[in-house]
């Protein structure tokens, strides 16, 4: 049975993150999972604060070396009829980037290779505490044996389910899609697009690439049947907006294909933390996109739970329950602010998706 002193469950940016920060401080780690895979995934915004915390792994030149480009300006109709700018050079916190996804995770991954980290493809599915150690399962059937575990497989918390409880506050999903030009003479705007509607919210991002990143955030029951199935639909929910769908024509951004859907929910786990254990990024919490925090808390996250295991590593018995306390107060806080977004957008407020913003977490 192999043997680490910190075992990282999954290769997204908040297993990456922790894996580069227990590394940097000579902790014998082990990274578990595939590599990033390439291709399209939904999320392009990297905030002011997901900078300082790539900059606060020692990263920040990534944002130089990609093909990514700085994020200044955002147009939002949200409350009123009309649009209302947001400008970086307003914001004390400043501007943050559009990525390309892939390319950034392939150079973050590159680099946790570069600090010697050892990664193995095999998954996560279970851990189990026997004494002062853990161990933790794999889906090949073999086992790790560990000081302290990080679960960081995303909204499914693969292994700290089974050590915590799990909260959600929605079903929110995204219907994505990345959307090529078909005429080149007209240039598109860079600043990014919020458009509320009755049964949700719409977001555009021109792409480093110049492709479109179109997303339309609803509930499941809300969303036509088949949309994932039915170009039709996906064209029809367009036509039901005022900017988006001006920004389409007026780019020449065809839609050819049906989106694709993935779970936008708000969920989270209480506690975050436990003895030898720590959760990350969308494992620990997953907030609504409408905050444009999901990268910085996976970068976070990641960071923070790596040097609370540390630390308790090192005696200090506080350290998890004091990470677990942060996660606990982001998530308060995240809610708060939640309730005051959605809270503002009144001219829908008995429809469906809307009324349910202002319930409780079930």
């Amino acid at each position: 049975m192999a043997r680490a002193g910190l075992v990282i469950a999954g290769t997204g940016l908040a297993g990456m993150a922790a894996a580069i920060t227990a590394a940097q401080a000579g902790v014998e780690v082990r990274l578990l999972g595939p590599p990033p895979a390439a291709g399209d995934r939904v999320g392009d915004t990297l905030s002011a604060a997901g900078s300082a915390a790539l900059a606060a792994l020692g990263m920040e030149d990534l944002l130089v070396e990609g093909p990514h480009r700085p994020h200044l300006v955002t147009h939002a109709a949200w409350g009123l009829p009309v649009l209302a700018q947001r400008h970086a050079a307003a914001q004390p916190e400043g501007g943050g980037h559009i990525l390309q996804r892939a390319a950034f995770e392939a150079a973050l991954f590159w680099r946790v290779r570069a600090l010697g980290v050892a990664v193995q493809p095999a998954r996560a599915v279970a851990m189990a505490r026997e004494g002062a150690r853990w161990r933790v399962a794999l889906d090949t059937g073999g086992e790790m044996e560990a000081d302290g575990v990080i679960d960081a497989t995303g909204r499914a918390a693969a292994l700290a389910r089974g050590h915590s409880r799990h909260f959600r506050a929605d079903r929110l999903v995204a219907a994505w899609q990345f959307i090529a030009r078909s005429d080149h003479e007209v240039e598109p705007s860079r600043a990014s697009l919020i458009e509320a509607v009755e049964g949700g919210w719409w977001y555009g991002c021109l792409l480093p690439d110049e492709r479109l990143s179109l997303a339309f955030f609803s509930d499941p029951d809300l969303l036509p049947r088949g949309l994932s199935r039915d170009l039709a639909r996906w064209r029809a929910l367009t036509d039901e907006t005022v900017f988006i769908r001006r920004w389409l024509e007026s780019a020449s951004f065809d839609l050819v294909a049906p989106p694709r859907l993935a779970s936008a929910a708000t969920t989270w786990l209480a506690p975050a933390a436990g003895p030898g254990w720590a959760a990350a990024g969308d494992a620990a919490c997953a907030f609504d996109p409408l905050s444009s925090h999901g990268m910085a808390t996976a970068l976070w996250t990641g960071r923070r739970a790596a040097l609370a295991l540390i630390a308790a590593g090192n005696g200090e018995k506080q350290a998890l329950a004091a990470y677990a306390g942060e996660m606990a107060g982001a998530v308060t806080d995240f809610l708060l602010q939640r309730e005051r977004v959605y809270g503002a957008e009144r001219r829908w407020r008995e429809a469906p998706f809307w009324k349910r913003r202002r319930g409780a977490a079930d």
